[in-house]
């Protein structure tokens, strides 16, 4: 009766070209189920009938009983009935079969319905909730579910994995990404899959695999999730024993970064490979050569080496800047000689003149304005008052305009020559990271006089604003013109983030911190930036943190309440002087006058303190370790710029090898997204243990 029925919804087919035809019209258009029983009339043709008739309208039914147009007839055996979702809709390559998943089960309407409900599932469930509350689909079904612990900055290549895992496991496991930027788990940092199970009372499993077969022997291998815990376990207490034994500890989020991205080529081929040969002959080419100095074992040199190379695309084609780097593992002798004696370390060579070493953060962003604003003078001397009231409008060359931020302009008459060369060896020291612009001329007092200042003074022209400042030069030491400055240069009301607190750190002042999820509103934003401004420098620093941009933001207020409270939240903690924390009253508005009576009870002693920090000291667990003292140069056996492959080479071979080791340096590889998960930390360890060996040879 079904089969009359439904004699114009499924199709039959013979032959591998009829079903090849079918598949051609359904691309791009709907999915289709193929089924092959040995016969009709069968219990298995009667299910595949009536899932037919109840799914006819949503996938096109395919049924042969050909044994030939299985792709897997090699079998001798006469094979079973089996039952094929194909996955035309997604096809757009008309030249290549539609995608197929095999149903694993006997061929059953319960089945057939259970498989096709599997197929409808999405193929990544994107979650942002505690992995334990999750519940898929499959999870209802009896299937395990897997998670790919991802976060911001890996997310295209995480879900790429995702995607490829869960094609590999589709019908078989559910797979969701997991973000750690919006779920605080309390596992360890390595871990990068999670795995779920549909029975009641089973803690999630959280573990560290290297690549996605793994993931998939996981799921098939019931086994396999005990024998990689166990893995764990020991690998964890030889990590203890280590640190025990007083070794170096590795920065497990740099190694984490490093080791999922170990297999993607860099294009080191836009930065030049020094050696001791081609060192000092390369710093005459150029008038500017950048330099990192770096190991190439080192996880936080891979790191940073991945930034340097992203630097080099962006200065592409830059006149008169050079990138260069020295790889201190092959001349540790040329690295002693340049005064380096941490990794990494880049240093900025001006040609005829001494090196600037940086300073600053290892981000891409941070290390190209720090270049480029290195080819400009540092003070620039300007020589007529239309070109200096032009630089402090912000009229700087247009490559240099995204990295202009505020402009600073010395002003010195004649008579004020002890305070000129303060501030120009200010300039040298600050090079780099500020713009700064000089003034020397007969007329300097009646520019000064203009904005209420006389000889020396600094004007200060911020990025946006409307005013000039002028501030009189009162200390005259260098040292001290230094630290005003990068005073000056600081925001009345800042943002806070990742970048910028040390510098406000090392003021020593209390913070008073306005968290928040987003922007601010206008009206906390001008009531706390007018109690900037009206307060004594001395006194406190005003500012702010999106917990938006700067997540970590999360893991501060978690430390000062335990819980997250409600936002927005002001805060008053002084990290310098007892680690007292003091919450604002909710249900007060924030305006000047009510935080100015607040700060009075604080200082009075009246305000009782939410919570107190510990004074505990965060100190690096164990001093570093000088590595270029460890290598020593004679005793040292050569080895290759591969970090992952280092061989080593006797003490007895040609020395020339060290340079032709050095520019295979360019095929150096850093990190598959996607596909590979983990897996340099080991070898990294390992590279250390070698250095330790050779500096006892």
């Amino acid at each position: 009766l079904l089969s009359a029925l439904l004699f114009n919804e499924v199709k039959y087919v013979e032959t591998l070209a009829d079903l090849q035809n079918i598949e051609n019209v359904l691309k791009g258009k709907s999915n289709m189920v193929f089924a092959y029983v040995p016969a009709t009339g069968t219990a298995e043709h009667r299910a595949v009938m009536e899932a037919a008739f109840a799914y006819g309208t949503v996938h096109q039914f395919v049924l042969t009983t050909e044994a030939t147009l299985l792709k897997d007839s090699s079998n001798s055996d006469a094979p079973s009935a089996q039952l094929f979702f194909c996955h035309c809709q997604q096809a757009t390559d008309l030249t290549q079969p539609c995608r197929r998943t095999a149903m694993g089960q006997a061929l059953t309407l319960l089945n057939i319905h259970r498989h096709l409900k599997l197929m409808g599932a999405p193929l990544v469930t994107e979650v942002a909730e505690d992995p334990e509350k999750v519940s898929t689909v499959h999870l209802q079904l009896g299937l395990p579910l897997v998670f790919i612990l991802s976060q911001k900055e890996t997310y295209e290549a995480d879900r790429r994995t995702a995607e490829f895992v869960a094609w590999q496991l589709l019908g078989k496991a559910g797979v969701a990404l997991l973000s750690r930027d919006l779920v605080d788990l309390n596992v360890l940092l390595r871990s990068n899959v999670a795995l779920k199970t549909p029975n009641e009372g089973v803690p999630i499993k959280y573990l560290a695999l290297e690549d996605t077969d793994e993931v998939i022997t996981l799921v098939e291998d019931k086994n396999k999730v005990e024998q990689i815990q166990e893995d764990e376990e020991e690998e964890e207490e030889e990590e203890d024993e280590k640190e025990n034994n007083n070794q170096d500890i590795q920065d497990d989020q740099v190694v984490e970064a490093v080791s999922r991205d170990k297999k993607q080529e860099l294009p080191l081929e836009q930065t030049r490979v020094l050696t001791e040969e081609t060192f000092h002959s390369a710093l005459l080419e150029t008038a500017r050569t950048v330099v990192l100095f770096y190991a190439s074992w080192e996880a936080v040199s891979l790191a940073v080496l991945r930034s340097y190379t992203e630097v080099a695309d962006h200065l592409k084609g830059t006149e008169g800047v050079l990138l260069s780097r020295v790889n201190c593992w092959d001349w540790p002798g040329l690295c002693t000689q340049e005064n380096v004696t941490q990794f990494p370390a880049i240093k900025i060579y001006q040609k005829g003149e001494g090196s600037v070493l940086y300073g600053g953060m290892w981000g891409t962003a941070e290390l190209t304005s720090f270049i480029m604003l290195s080819r400009v003078s540092c003070p620039l001397k300007l020589a007529t008052i239309d070109e200096a009231e032009g630089y402090l409008r912000g009229e700087f060359p247009s490559e240099l305009a995204s990295f202009h931020h505020t402009s600073l302009l010395g002003v010195f008459s004649t008579a004020t020559n002890e305070a000129r060369e303060a501030f120009e060896e200010a300039g040298s020291i600050l090079s780099g990271h500020v713009t700064m612009g000089m003034y020397l001329e007969d007329d300097a007092l009646a520019l000064s006089r203009k904005y209420a200042v006389s000889p020396p003074a600094l004007l200060l022209a911020r990025r946006g604003g409307q005013s000039v400042e002028g501030i009189t030069l009162s200390k005259q030491s260098t040292q001290d013109m230094v630290q005003m400055i990068r005073y000056e240069l600081l925001d009345i009301f800042p943002e806070i983030n990742v970048q910028n607190l040390p510098h406000y750190l090392q003021l020593g002042k209390p913070f008073l911190i306005l968290f928040s999820d987003g922007d601010i509103g206008q009206m906390e934003s001008k009531e706390m930036l007018k109690l900037a401004k009206g307060t004594p420098q001395q006194a406190f620093v005003a500012c702010w943190l999106n917990l938006r941009k700067t997540p970590v933001g999360r893991g501060i207020l978690k430390a000062y309440f335990t819980t997250i409270p409600p936002l927005p939240v002001l805060i008053w903690v002084n990290l310098h002087a007892g680690g007292q924390v003091f919450k604002f009253p909710p249900e007060q508005p924030i305006t000047e006058t009510n935080l100015l009576s607040w700060l009075e009870k604080i200082e009075a002693g009246v305000e009782i303190p939410s919570s107190t920090l510990s004074e505990e000291e965060w100190k690096p667990p164990l001093p570093a370790y000088d590595f270029l003292q460890m290598m020593e140069t004679a005793e040292l056996p050569l080895h290759t710029s591969h970090h992952h492959g280092d061989t080593p080479r006797s003490p007895g071979e040609d020395p020339v090898t060290r340079e032709e080791l050095s520019q295979e340096n360019k095929a150096e590889k850093v990190g598959s997204p996607g596909r590979d998960l983990r897996g340099t930390a080991p070898r990294l360890a390992a590279r250390e243990k070698q250095g330790k060996r050779h500096s006892e040879l």
